[in-house]
């Protein structure tokens, strides 16, 4: 990469042989990077290439092993996130940190280095949101709003802070496709300012649509540096994991007349204060089809993944239907003996225990439904270890999981291989029914597209298959039908050919009419507002 001479101006950061080391990782291997004055610069790569080490050195989260920053053509040391707000950079992390139970200017106030009244931060956030295009009323309480208006709180607070430089990390994996248009808007308000945007993200399209250059990292080492627009998603795509990402195939096989799970009326009660109350869902899924569960995120995901796989008991057993059995009053266990088969979406203490290696986490997850294979002997029972290895052997093979050593501790495995291996289990049980929450969250390209082939391979075969999931890529690419979940309402499943992005983010809205307008949505009503 060609370098600019230290002064000159047109350059805002650039960042030369910046390395960081954990142990025996090079997390990030002598990274350049070059992010001009007005410019939107988009960081790409798969989950562990790196860019959050990257970013978490240019905001003084952590400190470089070696390397130097440079900031407007001077070397400088960014000792922490206060340092780097002083220098004029901002950040909007994923994973927001706001208090649910404050309002809007009270979390904004809490971010600010100054001693401001709230009356003063409540005015200059509301001119900001109106000047910006992001709606937001500062008296609201978080709790109340949904993650794209919390969303907007993160990006108001850092723009307050008048930054040169805003660093967005995967800013529209919990946005509608409508508010993520929105978000486009204002960053192109923020680049016509003469500020700079860095971008992080994995939607190759949207990267292609807003990025003027994008900075490709693999393995914690730079591949690449290259205009967005002049590459396709495939190129683009290539340059992140080193080699052609296996296309899934979804030719669609035969849906049955079997209905194999079925929710009637299905209603239940937050579990929380901040939990979603599940609102008289009906969901009908046949074998040989596989129904896609959008929606934002905090919708009620997590809870109709609950009541299906009887994690929560629901009162009348009839609610839910399993293989012809009511199973509303049936436990996890008694739903596998069934014939179904779960996938939640926590792959850390949820769907396997850290500590524990694949062969015993097998155990864990089978020991009722294969007990007659796993488990010899009278009233006290010896796991049979020859046989459980050979079924972790086969699932690790069917799902090519790379690991280090014959039968590790699920924690030394990467985040896409350990999903690998646990939706491997599930699948090596050939189940009749199978409900998967976010089946490929925070994996790579490579394991994304064999977990959904394997999925649509289950109900080719004459399974039903349940996949909630906030990725619309994902959900177009594997479902037969698609439904929308929005403050624990689920919306009639329709064909997956007649639904649009439109219509799916309509729907995200709380929108379930077809004939009403849409600039009657509560989003829209906000921006007119």
């Amino acid at each position: 990469m060609a370098h600019h001479e230290p002064g000159h101006s047109d350059c805002l950061l650039e960042v030369r042989g910046l390395t960081k080391v954990f142990g025996e990782l090079r997390a990030n291997d002598h990274i350049d990077l070059e992010i001009k004055s007005s410019e939107i610069h988009a960081l790409l790569g798969e989950n562990g290439a790196g860019k959050s080490t990257l970013v978490k050195m240019l905001f003084g989260s952590l400190e470089p092993t070696s390397g130097q920053i440079f900031w407007k053509g001077n070397p400088v040391t960014i000792g922490s996130p206060g340092q780097a707000r002083g220098f004029g950079i901002g950040m909007v992390f994923q994973h927001f940190s706001l208090f649910e139970a404050l309002t809007v200017a009270e979390n904004i106030a809490l971010s600010m280095d100054d001693d401001v009244s709230i009356e003063n931060i409540s005015e200059q956030a509301a001119v900001l949101s109106r000047e910006y295009g992001l709606p937001l009323d500062p008296n609201a309480h978080v709790a109340d709003l949904s993650v794209g208006e919390r969303q907007r709180i993160e990006i108001v607070r850092t723009l307050l802070q008048n930054p040169e430089l805003i660093i967005l990390d995967e800013p529209t994996s919990v946005l509608t496709p409508q508010e993520a248009d929105r978000l486009f808007e204002t960053l192109e308000k923020i680049r016509s300012e003469g500020r700079s945007v860095l971008y992080i993200s994995h939607r190759l399209e949207e990267v292609q649509r807003i990025c003027d250059r994008a900075t490709v990292l693999r393995h914690g080492k730079l591949t690449g540096d290259c205009d967005p627009r002049a590459e396709t998603p495939a190129s683009l795509a290539r340059m992140m994991v080193g080699s052609e990402v296996k296309s899934v195939s979804n030719t669609g096989g035969k849906v049955t007349d079997e209905v194999l799970i079925e929710a009637r009326g299905l209603s239940a009660p937050a579990r929380t204060p901040f939990a979603v109350a599940l609102k008289d869902i009906d969901l009908t899924v046949r074998g040989g089809e596989i129904i896609g569960i959008a929606g934002v995120a905090g919708n009620g995901q997590s809870e109709l993944f609950d009541v299906l796989s009887g994690e929560e008991l629901v009162d009348n057993p009839g609610d839910i239907n399993i293989c012809g059995k009511d199973a509303g009053r049936l436990g996890i266990s008694a739903r596998r003996l069934l014939g179904a088969g779960f996938v939640p979406e926590e792959r850390h203490g949820h769907a396997a225990v850290s500590s524990m290696t694949l062969s015993e986490n097998m155990v864990l997850a089978r020991h009722r439904s294969d007990a007659a294979e796993f488990l010899t002997g009278g009233p006290l029972k010896v796991i049979r270890h020859d046989v459980v290895r050979q079924a972790s052997e086969r699932i690790i093979k069917e799902m090519d999981v790379r690991m280090s050593g014959e039968d590790p501790d699920a924690s030394s495995l990467s985040g896409g291989n350990l999903q690998k291996f646990i939706v491997g289990r599930e699948l090596d049980r050939k189940p009749s029914v199978i409900v998967v929450n976010q089946p490929t969250w925070g994996v790579d390209a490579g394991a994304a597209s064999r977990i959904r082939q394997a999925l649509i391979d289950l109900a080719n075969a004459g399974s039903a298959v349940v996949v909630i999931s906030q990725d619309l890529d994902e959900i177009f690419e594997v479902a037969t039908s698609i439904a929308v979940i929005n403050e624990g309402r689920l919306s009639a499943a329709e064909p997956a050919e007649n639904m649009t992005l439109e219509r799916i983010g309509l729907l995200m809205g709380g929108i379930h009419g077809e004939d009403t307008p849409v600039e009657e949505t509560r989003m829209e009503a906000a921006h007119a507002h």
